[in-house]
């Protein structure tokens, strides 16, 4: 690929773009961020908040451990973090300056604080707004489709920005995300310039790295991690499904250690960063190997996401786990027929998992689908595969993306909604 060709940019500007740190759960994080900003915009701390999300976000904060909380789960908590101790200028680390002594503000503000929550009347999947009022004055900012996708922002009425809610809001330009192709991808991965994409990946790799390790060392969750290493062993093998495990144990579970994030999802990023930088440690390849291999399941990542949408009923740890398979096939030697071939087995394998929102029970899900990916390109390299009309599978391997998107996008849907339903009652 030509590196002053407009794909070539394309793809360096959506890494840029969405190899993203975030501490904690990308949703709870998300309404933290919506409300630290309504906060600033009323210059007062609000005796009144109105916080209304999308069912999706609903779920995925429902069960998860917010980061610096004192292990508070729920809307009300996300909110109220913002609020006392969040900096909205820091983003989507909005928590990142939370002291000690801010959790007896916590306490307190959700102790004396009016929080109504109430479902979001928009049908997109990823929207939140947080209106604020206190001493006559109030002040309102949305959120869609970007966990940090500021739409708007008013202050006693008047508004003071407003945008349409398209899927990359707040941004200055509109990337093509239809460009992304497996055949593409692969073309960038093997020419991209490894200054263009360094900064990002090695970020990635030191992030998600360190809190593979804190969820191994300490305890979270149901300690996924560890219960797969006592009970299969060290190989490689199980080692890429138990590191990606614990650090889904910490994330879910309130540890603070920042994540970077894949699909605006953090279990997402780890999924396809972790296999493949152990894979990588194991076969003692070069550092630009892995480079490249991490491109090329970063982007295949986006790539799915792209057309089954960031938030549904499918179990985003799938496409991640199958990026993460093809990838690995990239460090075994495999070119564009062992990365195909590895992602439609791999799809063919898991797809269907179900997201019941964001708790303790995603690392094992983590688990399910490095070891679907894993199994997609073994198969292959044993010379076995499924074929056209298998299933949901097609020949060729955007054709067989094709489906599975279709089925997690639209064929899911009513399942999501009957999730949420018997998750929250809140919709």
């Amino acid at each position: 690929m030509e590196r002053n060709s407009a794909i070539y940019q394309t793809y360096v500007k959506i890494l840029q773009r969405e190899l993203l740190p975030v501490m904690g759960c990308t949703e709870p994080i998300a309404i933290a961020f919506c409300a630290a900003k309504a906060r600033e915009v009323l210059g007062l701390l609000p005796e009144r908040v109105l916080l209304e999300a999308s069912g999706n976000v609903i779920k995925n904060v429902k069960s998860v451990i917010i980061p610096h909380t004192g292990g508070k789960k729920g809307l009300e908590a996300a909110a109220a973090i913002g609020i006392v101790a969040g900096d909205a200028a820091k983003d989507l680390q909005v928590l990142c300056n939370v002291q000690e002594e801010d959790l007896v503000k916590l306490d307190q503000y959700l102790h004396s604080a009016s929080i109504e929550v109430k479902p979001a009347q928009s049908d997109l999947v990823l929207d939140i707004c947080v209106s604020v009022f206190a001493a006559g004055q109030s002040a309102r900012v949305r959120i869609c489709h970007q966990h940090n996708g500021i739409v708007l922002i008013e202050h006693n009425g008047k508004i003071l920005l407003q945008a349409e809610p398209t899927a990359h809001t707040n941004k200055s330009d509109e990337l093509d995300y239809q460009s992304l192709t497996v055949e593409n991808i692969l073309d960038f991965a093997k020419t991209v310039k490894i200054e263009d994409v360094r900064e990002v990946l090695e970020r990635q790799i030191q992030y998600n790295t360190a809190i593979a390790e804190e969820g191994l060392k300490n305890d979270y969750g149901a300690n996924i991690g560890k219960v797969l290493l006592q009970a299969d062993g060290t190989a490689v093998r199980n080692r890429a499904r138990a590191k990606t495990a614990a650090a889904s144990d910490a994330r879910m579970n309130g540890c603070d250690l920042p994540v970077v994030i894949n699909s605006g999802s953090g279990n997402q990023g780890l999924v396809v960063s972790i296999p493949v930088i152990e894979y990588h440690r194991e076969l003692g390849l070069p550092q630009e190997k892995l480079y490249r291999a991490l491109v090329i399941s970063n982007l295949v990542a986006l790539h799915l996401k792209t057309g089954m949408g960031r938030l549904s009923a499918y179990c985003g740890a799938v496409s991640a786990g199958v990026s993460a398979g093809a990838a690995i096939a990239y460090l075994l030697g495999g070119d564009m027929e062992e990365i195909a071939h590895t992602l439609v087995n791999s799809l063919a394998i898991a797809s269907g998992m179900v997201c019941d929102g964001a708790k303790a029970s995603c690392a094992a899900k983590i688990a399910v689908a490095v070891d679907a990916g894993l199994l997609g390109c073994e198969m292959f390299r044993e010379g076995q595969q499924f074929y056209d009309g298998d299933g949901l599978v097609l020949k060729g391997v955007e054709n067989t993306i094709r489906n599975f998107s279709i089925l997690a996008r639209e064929g899911m849907r009513e399942t999501d909604k009957t999730i949420i339903g018997l998750m929250t009652g809140y919709c």
